[in-house]
């Protein structure tokens, strides 16, 4: 009687053991998993970033254009406005 507690203890045990095995397998195998996702997520969150600098950069391009544009389109209105202005001065000078 008492080798057959004794093997049902020592097979508890053995079962134990074994699922405690494979639940460390299973966790091992979990974390590789996790790991590889995590580098995953690190590498699209990368090239998303680089993907908002392309375009950030893209966008201040074209706002210094445009600025330049509006500048420059500034700078010939007063030239205009300046000419006029000499030109309605001196027709003035001129009639007195």
């Amino acid at each position: 009687m008492r080798k057959i507690v004794l093997a049902a203890a020592v097979a508890t045990s053995a079962l134990g053991l074994a699922a405690c095995g494979e639940t460390a397998d299973k966790a091992g195998e979990m974390g590789d998993a996790m790991a590889a996702d995590a580098q995953s997520v690190a590498d699209d969150a990368t090239a998303a970033a680089g993907d908002a600098a392309d375009a950030t950069g893209e966008a201040v391009e074209g706002a210094a254009d445009a600025t330049a544009e509006a500048a420059n389109d500034a700078a010939t209105a007063v030239e205009g406005a300046a000419e006029e202005a000499a030109a309605d001065a001196e027709e003035a000078m001129t009639a007195e």
